[in-house]
């Protein structure tokens, strides 16, 4: 690794942390210290395979993906004590989700501190996953900084105490197919069928693919996606959504 990061990239990588605003003396201190192996593990962590095939992210975002689940199981131990091992898998599915480390990514602004390479600069359709890995590095790398997972729950517990009750208040909105199909095995219907069709060659158009869903021989819902898996899941949610509604009336 090259252990001297140009001024311009360190002061732009130092300037995002302190934006993340983790509430931790030792944090600060460490970062605007500007250490030369430190900047270099987080110059790491924000840099995408297409920009450097030997120095990038991918390690640190396999790391990371073992901090998460053991920051989110740590989170859910101290905030949900009572909840059964069964209820806290399904929590922590959720907390450590692609789409959980999207969002986050998307609130802390990570896109704009990423290095790409041209080809994953003009590529829409891996955007989002670029920014869940690089996020999942990121938390990687402030474990590596510290050798703990305390600097980390300083940080998420903020994004998980919302969370975590969002989800616990309508948890089928979250595991849409999981639900609708719970749903279709109790009331004794056959298991959904999803209907998928390419309806733009657009890579990354949000309508690319539709989805039409059927409950025993009858369409029941629509919805697009940009991948066959968000079209499934979003006319999942619409009809899941539908289902709860008629049912509370």
């Amino acid at each position: 690794m090259n252990n001297v990061i140009e001024k311009k990239r360190t002061e732009q990588i130092i300037q995002f942390l302190n934006s993340l605003d983790i509430d931790s003396k030792r944090f600060f201190e460490i970062i605007n210290k500007k250490d030369q192996l430190i900047i270099c593990t987080f110059n790491e962590a924000l840099t995408h395979s297409s920009a450097d095939k030997i120095v990038n992210y991918e390690k640190l975002e396999f790391f990371g993906d073992a901090v998460l689940r053991l920051s989110a199981s740590d989170f859910i131990e101290r905030k949900y004590k009572n909840m059964s091992v069964g209820n806290r898998s399904e929590l922590r599915s959720q907390l450590v989700s692609d789409e959980w480390l999207t969002e986050l990514g998307k609130k802390i602004f990570i896109e704009k501190v990423i290095v790409k390479g041209p080809k994953a600069i003009g590529d829409e359709n891996s955007k989002d996953t670029i920014i869940a890995e690089t996020s999942e590095a990121l938390i990687g790398a402030i474990y590596k900084c510290f050798n703990s997972i305390h600097e980390v729950n300083i940080w998420l517990d903020n994004f998980w105490e919302k969370d975590a009750e969002l989800y616990l208040k309508a948890p089928h909105k979250y595991n849409a197919k999981s639900a609708l199909q719970e749903w279709c095995q109790k009331h004794g219907f056959d298991l959904p069928i999803y209907k998928i069709y390419e309806v733009s060659s657009s890579h990354g158009d949000p309508k690319r693919f539709s989805c039409d869903i059927y409950l025993n021989g009858s369409k029941e819902a629509s919805s697009f996606g940009n991948s066959h898996k968000k079209a499934e899941k979003n006319a999942a949610t619409i009809l899941i959504e539908k289902i709860f509604q008629k049912e509370q009336n």
